[in-house]
């Protein structure tokens, strides 16, 4: 696919759009802070930065794109509302982004989705609509609604501005830390990966990107490797942040450009990596965000000796889950 061709057709954003949504972010987003271990550092014999986005507002990375793309729209657009579906992270970032701008969002979320993410959408005051993710069609419940209320619809990464908020993480990161080796990113739908590749090209053009998606959920590795956007029957894993069917058409020709690789985990993977954060770190990372570091930590990445950055995406699981799943584990 020639980069050229795809931009005559779609809106591919640019490093220059990471920067512009830096200036909307500044003051708004938190910049949230990278976290080191000895104990982590000794388990993968690397020097690792964990980039803490599950202390960012509304508890994930999301934030950042939703308030990006929320601030972009002229302001007769903005005034008439804004429309997505999300199971979770982007509903209660786009929800928030919405409140602060004082203007309406109507959320599609799976009727599976976390009691805690439904609750915390509602509570930014979001109308929420539920649907089958398993029977029915989330792009055509969000586009009726879209066309009833005259919104605009902001997905969930698959987004020129959601794609560009998303990069501006590992543009603090690199910012903060300095040179890295490997710059490892959760893979769902591609946003994040893509905005953070971007980033990485131009502030760290030596080091490798890598993304890494669930075991069940490997649409995004099938893709890179074929030279196309691979689809897939809906996953099922813990990681619900993860549990897209194709890569994003905006993003793909960033990842095929500018990503290395694209690893998976497995659940029982992201669970120790879980338990790792909250007994080691006081941190509580759901397990969508645990995907870069359990890649990392257990060895999928082979990282020995390197400085090595990664993306916490978020910690919107709610503690009754966060329990079950580590009491699980230790059965």
């Amino acid at each position: 696919m020639d980069m050229s061709t795809v931009q005559r057709d779609l809106k591919i954003p640019t490093f220059d759009d990471v920067k512009e949504a830096q200036r909307r972010l500044a003051g708004v987003a938190h910049v949230t802070p990278v976290l080191t271990s000895k104990t982590a550092n000794a388990m993968a014999d690397a020097s690792l930065f964990f980039k803490a986005e599950n202390l960012q507002r509304a508890g994930a990375f999301k934030f950042r794109g939703a308030y990006n793309s929320v601030a972009a729209l002229d302001p007769a657009a903005r005034a008439n509302g804004v429309v997505a579906f999300s199971s979770g992270n982007h509903a209660q970032a786009l929800a928030y982004a919405a409140r602060l701008h004082g203007i309406s969002c109507v959320i599609i979320m799976p009727k599976d989705a976390p009691e805690m993410k439904v609750a915390a959408t509602r509570g930014y005051g979001a109308e929420v609509v539920f649907y089958d993710r398993y029977t029915e069609d989330r792009e055509v419940i969000t586009r009726r609604i879209a066309t009833e209320r005259n919104a605009t619809i902001i997905p969930p990464f698959d987004y020129a501005d959601v794609i560009a908020g998303q990069g501006t993480a590992a543009a603090e990161l690199i910012e903060e830390v300095g040179a890295i080796d490997y710059l490892v990113v959760p893979l769902g739908g591609g946003g994040l990966l893509a905005g953070s590749a971007l980033s990485a090209r131009a502030l760290a053009p030596g080091c490798k990107v890598v993304g890494v998606e669930p075991e069940a959920g490997d649409d995004g590795r099938q893709s890179l490797q074929k030279g196309e956007i691979v689809t897939i029957p809906v996953p099922k894993s813990i990681a619900d942040g993860a549990l897209t069917t194709a890569i994003g058409r905006h993003n793909f020709p960033i990842l095929k450009q500018d990503v290395d690789d694209i690893l998976t985990v497995s659940d029982t993977q992201l669970i120790e990596t879980m338990r790792f954060f909250a007994e080691r770190l006081k941190i509580i990372v759901e397990p969508t965000g645990c995907l870069a570091a359990a890649a990392v930590m257990h060895g999928v990445l082979a990282c020995k000796g390197k400085r090595v950055g990664m993306v916490l995406s978020g910690g919107n699981v709610d503690l009754k889950t966060f329990g079950a799943l580590l009491d699980a584990r230790r059965a």
